[in-house]
């Protein structure tokens, strides 16, 4: 299967309008359609249930009006990846193209494979070091790497896994773990092999384009050990790829309880101190938000005034939602989704157009307080 297309996503989006899906529930970005909320797949049990109930979900989901969905092989011990991809099998055969969809994964991180292993210890050094995909200098906190031969063995992997020959979008899943343990010149020197990696993997077609997917990367402060600054790593991009690079995404926790990626002014862009959001639109990356509810610890016990901003919402979970998917900059937001009813009351929210600016930011003008 190959990878999403203009014309795949435009045909997905009107076919969601088509079935009351809100015009505004999709958003530009590198030439594609995507849904403002996409399917995640971190959580669960390493299961056979867990890998079913995923599987159902996303075909409910893309059935909803959601064409983006998010994974990663470290993700339950490779299982979510292997559960999107007999998704991706059965939504070809109901009709709804690869092309159609906009599918990320991510690599940096070891990845069991279906369980963890008896003996770690055994287990890392006949997978990975002696087929010298890294050595022991190259490990972070015993579980994380970015060498391009490992970042090379784990896309394979999860093309495998997926059942698809391109990867939309490829992350390199939080790299700022590497900084525990090497300075900020040996750190730049490790993303430009990535990078150098990626971008021939786009000239492979494995992938379409990439970018991070960070925890705290993005939202501390400048001086913090794990910090990255967004200008610098674009700029380690353009270096790489002088012509045109492909890192055009990234993926940071954004939601009620973590609002740093629009209130912090973390970033500097050409001199000027900005949040992530700014700096992402600034520079030309995509914002994808990560934990849009927080894994479910934002489903309920909000203020009340929430309820008054974001009209027509029956639950908690859904005013989440809509935060997330209204704020500027961000393109698509992720909620992770394995059962039906979960599927159905966050895509509902697909129904209705994000907040107007002069909505969303009366949000910020009330005494939460109260």
């Amino acid at each position: 299967m190959s990878g999403a297309t203009t014309s795949g996503t435009e045909i997905f989006a009107a076919r969601a309008v088509k079935k009351d899906v809100a015009p505004g529930h999709f958003r530009e970005a590198c030439g594609l359609k995507l849904s403002t909320i996409g399917l995640g797949t971190y959580l669960g049990a390493t299961d056979d249930a867990t890998d079913d109930a995923y599987t159902e979900a996303i075909l409910e989901a893309v059935g909803m009006g959601c064409n983006v969905l998010d994974t990663a092989s470290t993700y339950r011990c490779q299982r979510s990846e292997r559960a999107v991809g007999r998704a991706l099998e059965k939504l070809a055969k109901a009709g709804v193209d690869r092309d159609q969809l906009v599918l990320a994964s991510k690599g940096g991180y070891m990845a069991f494979d279906g369980a963890p292993p008896e003996n770690l210890k055994e287990w890392i050094e006949e997978r990975y070091i002696a087929r010298s995909l890294f050595g022991p200098e190259d490990l972070a906190r015993g579980n994380h790497a970015i060498t391009p031969a490992f970042l090379a063995d784990q896309l394979d992997q999860s093309l495998t896994n997926l059942g698809v020959s391109t990867i939309d979008i490829y992350y390199l899943h939080n790299p700022e773990v590497q900084l525990a343990v090497r300075d900020r010149d040996a750190f730049r020197d490790q993303l430009r092999s990535a990078f150098e990696f990626l971008e021939g993997a786009v000239a492979e077609g494995k992938i379409a384009f990439y970018g991070t997917a960070t925890w705290n990367a993005f939202r501390v402060a400048a001086g913090s050990k794990d910090y990255m600054s967004l200008e610098e790593i674009v700029g380690i991009a353009r270096e790489v790829a002088p012509e045109g690079h492909h890192f055009r995404f990234l993926q940071a926790p954004y939601n009620l309880a973590m609002t740093e990626g629009l209130s912090a002014q973390t970033q500097t862009v050409e001199g000027e101190t900005l949040s992530l959001c700014q700096a992402a639109q600034s520079i030309g990356v995509n914002m994808v938000a990560s934990a849009m509810i927080a894994q479910g610890r934002l489903t309920q016990g909000l203020p009340d005034w929430l309820g008054t901003l974001f009209k027509g919402f029956a639950t908690d979970a859904q005013r989440c939602i809509q935060f997330v998917r209204s704020t500027p900059g961000v393109v698509t937001g992720l909620v992770g989704m394995k059962t039906i009813d979960h599927v159905r009351e966050n895509l509902a929210v697909a129904r209705v157009p994000p907040a107007p600016m002069e909505d969303f930011l009366k949000l910020f003008e009330v005494d939460s307080s109260e």
